[in-house]
């Protein structure tokens, strides 16, 4: 535990420092910029700044009060290990999100840990990339609502939040180097609208720079990405840090918006800043920027250090770990087991639990449910019998004598439930999967049971999606478990008798193959690039607009009851603005949770746009009989796409339909919105397209009477490939006698009434 060295309060530090500051030297401002330590950045008493403590997060807190690494090597002290992103992103409720922001954020502070590092908001672009087990979904929307959530209780508790990994960080082979090539509109509607809500309505203390490039440019060194989106569209005004070892130029990074360099030391480039800074390369202003922003971090006041309820935790851990886990398949009614039914719990996952990932978020949890431990003791209370095989080994190799015996358990059993699913060293930070594949000692051990079986339920644990197919007919049900956190193992046997009525859904598709997903063609990429050639159509947005078929779609999860939705209404409440209105009834025997999922639909509009995308969604809990009434705002955003030209968020004029769906495949009930959409009006040159002549709304027909062609007998073929020409070139092939005077005044209408500008520009 690490104590802080100033015992005055934030302010009168700040009070006492604001004369001296001044006359502190820049070089000494400058070494502010690094860190001193793996977790703790620079001091500097004289201007009241004191070190900053940062720990790992986002699901358990890492803090290392012994030796120091980012690859958890050694050992980090003790703490409530709670469900992982994935599992988060599957609860689909910003409660649960808001939960375990706040119990971490207790021990944070309990620890005295001013930053920490979480969450992970990254769109899950590949089910390959080995860290999706610490993001949310494919879908900016959910992350951006559970992210910020997240954060607004973390901070409530004291500590502050560090949002990553900023930007486009999607994949993790050469993650360090690899330049995400990606267009303007898709970076805005898909990588980039979770991190603008956690900054826009939580306000987290930090961001932190990914390491990859973006369009060559790498994130940490960015200006357009730190400087002028995040602090001046979004109005961020905390601090940037890069991701630990992320900086290459540190003079690049400073004058690009990147204020603390982590882990600084002997990794540190303080040196290069003070060597700018005698170049005339770096301000001393520059600086003082940066450090300021490190004074208001520091100036965060934690509160008085307190007892941690670990067992309380414990508790909670469990509770959300039930939230999260989705039923992707129960025929034949197999799930909830009953009492008196004889079990045979199968697989080494059963024993040995895999509940959170690999690499620099892995924590050491303080105790840990064993699944079988745990359905043994619901199985006890209700008179169920369990038997056990471990069935496979976790090393991998084939064991024929260990399939057989899991066999022999299954022939004596009423249902039998196969435990598989991924080792860390299959997935982890730091390495992409090559395969969504089970290891194929799994799927042999799943098949023989099935066929042994009366009954075989397949509950699986893995960071990222994994193929069901080869085995998904010769089951009856399926619970995707994900990782679930150290209380995984109690909340999966209360799904399995009943005690808890499952209600995840899925936040990411699970495909039928690897070969159909969107990203496969351009993951991870080659030679220092990768092309993110899907444009928008990330996810769900592809396979529904495609009407490509899936295993099973985003937004799928089964429940033990069965709920009816209920006559939709929409109604519109700005030019561009409407809210949703739906009931929702329990109509089975069982309470039960139900997510509203909302979408909306258009084609209206220059570009091409997904069949329909998430715009908003509601987690209700029902008892039998009961029915909700749920409200779904819809803000402007929800109707808008990024207009490159414009530089700005467009709603087109147009129908736009709003949809309740089951899932993204799956619509409800829907009404239709007609929105009168947005004025377009670009600035035109000679060099603009003369289609982009013709639809501009102030001189579209006057271009045409100005070409001639206003009434002239030309076909569609024809005036297709006019369109297609800038004006320049029209005017060049075209033989027509065309007035320059004319034209130059339909562009001075383009700009308003403002002058032409000379032909030099």
């Amino acid at each position: 535990m690490t104590d802080h060295p100033f015992e005055e309060s934030a302010g009168e530090q700040n009070a006492h420092a604001s004369s001296s500051f001044s006359e502190v030297p820049a070089e000494r401002k400058a070494a502010l910029l690094s860190g001193r330590t793996f977790w703790e950045t620079e001091s500097l008493e004289e201007a009241g700044i004191r070190p900053v403590v940062m720990a790992d997060g986002p699901y358990g807190l890492r803090h290392q009060s012994g030796r120091h690494d980012n690859l958890a090597l050694f050992e980090s002290d003790p703490a409530t290990c709670f469900p992982p992103g994935v599992a988060i992103g599957s609860s689909w409720d910003p409660g649960t999100a808001a939960r375990l922001g706040s119990a971490l954020g207790k021990e944070a502070a309990a620890r005295r840990i001013d930053v920490v590092l979480g969450p992970g908001v990254n769109i899950k672009r590949s089910p390959l990339c080995g860290r999706n087990f610490e993001y949310y979904s494919e879908d900016p929307h959910i992350s951006g609502v559970l992210g910020a959530a997240f954060v607004r209780s973390l901070q409530a508790e004291g500590p502050g939040a560090s949002v990553k990994h900023f930007a486009v960080n999607n994949q993790e082979t050469n993650r360090q180097t690899i330049s995400a090539d990606v267009d303007e509109r898709t970076l805005r509607e898909i990588y980039l609208p979770a991190f603008e809500q956690v900054v826009t309505q939580a306000r987290p203390a930090t961001v932190m720079s990914s390491y990859n490039k973006i369009n060559g440019v790498y994130a940490s060194e960015n200006r357009w990405l730190l400087t002028e989106l995040l602090r001046g569209e979004w109005g961020f005004d905390g601090l940037v840090v890069s991701d630990w070892s992320a900086v290459t130029d540190r003079v690049a990074a400073l004058k690009a918006g990147l204020d603390l360099e982590m882990p600084g030391g002997d990794m540190g480039h303080d040196a290069d800043v003070i060597e700018a800074l005698r170049a005339g390369a770096v301000t001393e202003e520059d600086i003082d920027a940066a450090v300021a922003r490190l004074r208001t971090l520091a100036a965060r006041e934690l509160p008085a250090g307190g007892d941690v309820d670990y067992d309380a935790h414990h508790e909670l851990a469990r509770e959300l770990a039930a939230e999260c886990a989705v039923l992707l398949r129960n025929e034949h009614g197999v799930l909830p087991i009953r009492g008196g039914a004889h079990v045979a719990v199968i697989g080494a996952f059963a024993e040995h639990p895999r509940y959170q990932g690999g690499g620099s978020a892995h924590v050491n949890a303080i105790r840990v449910d064993q699944p079988l431990e745990e359905i043994r003791a619901i199985a006890d209370e209700i008179g169920a019998m369990v038997a056990y095989a471990q069935g496979f080994a976790l090393d991998g190799p084939e064991n024929e004598e260990l399939r057989e015996e899991a066999i022999q358990t299954a022939l004596d059993a009423d249902v039998a439930v196969v435990f598989a699913g991924l080792t860390e060293a299959r997935e982890s930070e730091g390495i992409d999967r090559e395969t969504i594949g089970l290891p194929a000692d799994q799927v042999k051990l799943i098949r023989a049971v099935a066929a042994a079986a009366r009954r075989t339920v397949v509950v699986l644990s893995n960071g990222g999606v994994v193929s069901l197919e080869g085995w998904h007919d010769e089951v009856d049900a399926i619970l995707e478990g994900f990782l679930l956190g150290q209380g995984g193992g109690h909340a999966i046997a209360e799904i399995l008798f009943g005690r808890v009525n499952p209600s995840g859904r899925l936040a990411e598709t699970i495909p039928l193959r690897l070969e159909d997903h969107p990203s496969w063609l351009n993951f991870p990429g080659e030679q220092g690039h990768v092309r993110y050639g899907e444009g928008v159509l990330v996810g769900y947005r592809y396979f529904t607009t495609a009407d490509a078929p899936v295993r099973y779609p985003f937004g799928h999860g089964l429940s033990y009851t069965a709920f009816e939705t209920g006559d939709l209404v929409v109604e519109q409440t700005g030019p561009d603005s409407a809210v949703a209105q739906v009931r929702v009834t329990n109509t089975g025997d069982r309470a039960g949770k139900h997510v509203v999922q909302v979408y909306v639909s258009t084609g209206a509009g220059p570009v091409r746009r997904p069949l329909r995308e998430l715009r908003g969604f509601a987690k209700v809990a029902l008892q039998p009989g009961e029915t909700a009434a749920v409200e779904i705002e819809l803000p402007r955003r929800a109707f808008a796409y990024w207009n490159v030209a414009a530089q700005d968020w467009v709603v087109a004029g147009g129908e736009h339909r709003v949809q309740v769906c089951a899932d993204a495949a799956t619509v409800l009930a829907e009404a239709a919105l007609i929105l009168e959409g947005d004025r377009v009006a670009i600035e035109l040159t000679l060099d603009t397209p003369v289609g982009a002549w013709f639809e501009h709304p102030d001189v579209g027909a006057r271009t045409k009477r100005t070409l001639g062609l206003e009434g002239a007998p030309i076909t569609e073929e024809q005036l297709a490939m006019v369109a297609s020409m800038t004006m320049r070139q029209f005017i060049g092939i075209s033989g027509l006698d065309i007035s320059t005077d004319a034209l130059e005044e339909l562009m001075d209408v383009s700009r308003g009434g403002r002058p032409a500008p000379s032909p030099a520009g």
